[in-house]
């Protein structure tokens, strides 16, 4: 049996950090999203990782997650065109325990969690992106359970600034146009940011083409020396193949195939928000924000097709459209007494959420396994059928105070009120084909956090943090069959310990050690055979240690994010069948990494030339509840190499998985017991061959 890696962080221990007493740790980086206001990341008793736009632009980033994947304790899952599961302090998976934000203003409503949300932002539209790992239900609310990914939008530029870039994989069909352009005019300044990617079908893997088109507009209006209005409107539009995975024989023989021809994604979004800030007291300023969203989400999903019978399976069709309509004030205000300042406000969120789903007849060849074609089949299989709508409703009330009681000596309190209402409406007749009957329900939480910082040298500070998240019952849990389970929302308990240091020759240095406890997660409970519903029936324990390592010097540059994680079931009964093995208390959590490792090293060789050596590496995860079937991991390593030339235009190449290793983005199991049969139980999505990309961009100053 393998070894567990385990500690007990437990309060008392979190306090102890504190007894001794040196001088106020400073530093010269300020973040946003720990206390939603600017504040030195030295005072912010939080782990928080941090990429700015000089970072990925330097790397050559193809997708938002590598650009956070050099974060520990983050993981991005790559499922195919921007397709993507999600690990912060988290096994990797689709569900709901993520905040996803821009510029502090959920992407997405609550209640309709999409695992996909970071396609629909634009890379080139932002400045940074500021990763909350471990609970943060005090500011942002539900979800925010494993974390909150917050992109800040690029500021426009005083003067006039522009680029354009194109680069190209031939082994994997993929180029990209980029284009942006900003100015301003005297109290006014505008950016304009874009790209336009595509994955043509033909490529190193069969059905995997795709399409994206995304755009960032942003103006900003100085009103006067105090106040200012500022206006963003991002839209994307995805058209995604759905590649699917594969089972055993495949993915070990021939991992370029693809048993699906049909299957897709169409997501189409657009969100606008107006900000106005001024100053509305003695030292104090006031953020109101006004937002929309207007999201459609169709899809023939590779992932619902099942239950084969021969050359038969069955399938679903379905679309999800979201509008929503809000405001979010924020006041910030800074007190005479203790250095202390309060950030408190108001959340309010209207969203109108209406699904579609229709049964699908699947024609599979028997030989090769592939699916050739489909037609609607809701007459000859009615049960599925889904038209509803649910109006989701969500207030908050948040409140956060900081304060230096002792000298070196920083506390931070705060709490977060949310009131969530569903209101129900099914458009068919409610049965067990056609769901469940029209309600409404309502839900609240108050979500608590402590923390402190304490300083160590001027170089040097320790921090600690207690805080508490929530995830309520998601829209499909509640309302997927006829009955409607009597479900609560899971909750999230967080401990975290932190050190942040700059050591001898400018060496950045970060180590984060953590417990999140989570209890009431929500499980699809077997009751009897063929007898199933949603459950507050688990329990979980996730623990680990991130470290981070940086250094620039003036020809060299390397950086190390690491992770080390058990990812455990403490309570987990699925099912009360008498004989089944449904109870996985004191397992390891599927697809939970026992390490991860993100490693650079850079050598500019010239003043325009730089070269890079990349390293990934995955450490192995069971595949199962059960702990039988395990997927050993996988070492990566990437080259990137650029030069720049006069007149603002840089030539780079990179080769992608040089070592040319077989290693699968995803691997599961539905083994639960009797014989074991690889090839029908183990699939796996294939990841990228050894590749080669080339790029040219040109930059206008």
């Amino acid at each position: 049996m393998r070894k567990k890696f385990i500690f007990n962080p437990l309060h008392s221990a979190l306090l102890a950090l504190f007894a001794s007493t040196a001088a106020f740790a400073q530093s010269d980086t300020v973040v946003v999203s720990g206390s939603r206001a600017e504040t030195k990341l030295s005072e912010t008793p939080v782990s928080i990782g941090i990429v700015n736009r000089t970072q990925w632009d330097q790397d050559k980033a193809k997708s938002v997650g590598e650009m956070i994947n050099r974060i520990p304790g983050v993981f991005w899952n790559d499922l195919g065109n921007e397709q993507h599961s999600m690990s912060i302090r988290q096994p990797i998976s689709t569900n709901a325990v993520y905040q996803y934000l821009e510029d502090g203003i959920p992407i997405r409503p609550l209640g309709v969690f999409n695992h996909n949300s970071l396609n629909e932002t634009n890379m080139n539209g932002s400045s940074a992106v500021e990763v909350v790992k471990g609970a943060a239900s005090s500011l942002y609310g539900s979800n925010a359970v494993g974390g909150a990914v917050n992109f800040l939008t690029q500021k426009p530029s005083r003067t006039p600034t522009g680029y354009l870039g194109y680069r190209r994989d031939n082994t994997d069909g993929f180029y990209r146009v980029d284009s942006g352009a900003s100015n301003s005019w005297g109290n006014l300044g505008l950016r304009f940011s874009h790209y336009s990617s595509e994955r043509e079908h033909t490529n190193w893997q069969q059905y995997s083409g795709g399409k994206k088109d995304s755009l960032t507009l942003r103006a900003d209006y100085e009103l006067s020396p105090t106040s200012w209005l500022r206006a963003s409107l991002v839209h994307t539009n995805l058209d995604a193949d759905m590649t699917g995975s594969l089972f055993e024989n495949d993915y070990r023989t021939n991992p370029s195939k693809s048993i699906n021809t049909f299957t897709w994604r169409k997501d189409k979004t657009t969100r606008a928000n107006l900000a106005w800030e001024g100053e509305t007291t003695a030292k104090g300023v006031t953020t109101v924000t006004l937002f929309a969203r207007h999201n459609d989400h169709g899809q023939l999903p590779a992932y619902t097709i099942s239950g084969c019978a021969g050359t038969v399976c069955r399938g679903t069709i379905n679309n999800n459209h979201v509008e929503s309509l809000g405001f979010d004030v924020k006041h910030v205000q800074a007190l005479s007494w203790l250095n202390a300042r309060l950030v408190s406000g108001v959340y309010i969120d209207s969203s109108q959420n209406d699904y579609v789903s229709d049964n699908l007849r699947i024609a599979r060849d028997a030989v090769s396994g592939v699916y050739q074609s489909y037609a609607l089949n809701n007459v000859a299989n009615p049960s599925g059928v889904r038209d509803y709508g649910a109006g989701i409703f969500n207030h908050a009330l948040f409140a956060q105070l900081e304060l230096t009681p002792a000298q070196n000596f920083r506390v931070v309190a705060g709490a977060r009120y949310d009131s969530i209402a569903y209101d129900f409406v099914n458009h068919l007749v409610p049965s067990a084909n056609f769901g469940a009957p029209n309600e409404k329900r309502n839900f609240s939480r108050i979500s608590p956090k402590m923390g402190a910082t304490f300083a160590l040298s001027n170089t040097q500070s320790l921090y600690a943090n207690l805080s508490q998240g929530f995830t309520p019952p998601e829209v499909s849990q509640l309302y997927g069959k006829t009955a409607i389970p009597d479900l609560k929302p899971s909750v999230y308990n967080n401990q975290e310990i932190g050190w942040r240091a700059l050591l001898p020759n400018r060496i950045q240095f970060e180590t984060a050690l953590y417990q999140l406890n989570g209890k009431d997660t929500i499980v699809s409970y077997t009751s009897e055979v063929g007898d199933s519903y949603n459950k507050n029936a688990g329990q979980t324990r996730s623990r680990g240690l991130e470290l981070s390592l940086a250094q620039q010097l003036p020809e060299w540059d390397w950086r190390l994010g690491a992770t080390w994680a058990t990812h455990e079931f403490v309570n987990y009964l699925v099912s009360a069948k008498v004989g089944a093995v449904e109870d996985y208390a004191g397992k390891l959590m599927p697809q939970a990494p026992s390490h991860t490792l993100n490693a650079q090293i850079a050598w500019k060789f010239t003043p325009d030339s730089r070269i890079a050596v990349g390293l990934i590496k995955q450490g192995g995860y069971w595949m199962n509840n059960l702990n039988t079937v395990r997927y050993e991991g996988h070492t990566l390593l990437n080259v990137t190499a650029s030069h720049k030339l006069q007149g603002g235009i840089e030539v780079w190449g990179q080769v992608r998985n040089l070592n040319n290793e077989r290693y699968a983005d995803t691997a599961s199991s539905s083994y639960k017991s009797g014989t074991f049969t690889p090839n029908s139980q183990n699939t796996y999505s294939p990841g990228a061959p050894r590749s080669v990309i080339l790029g040219l961009t040109k930059s206008f100053l």
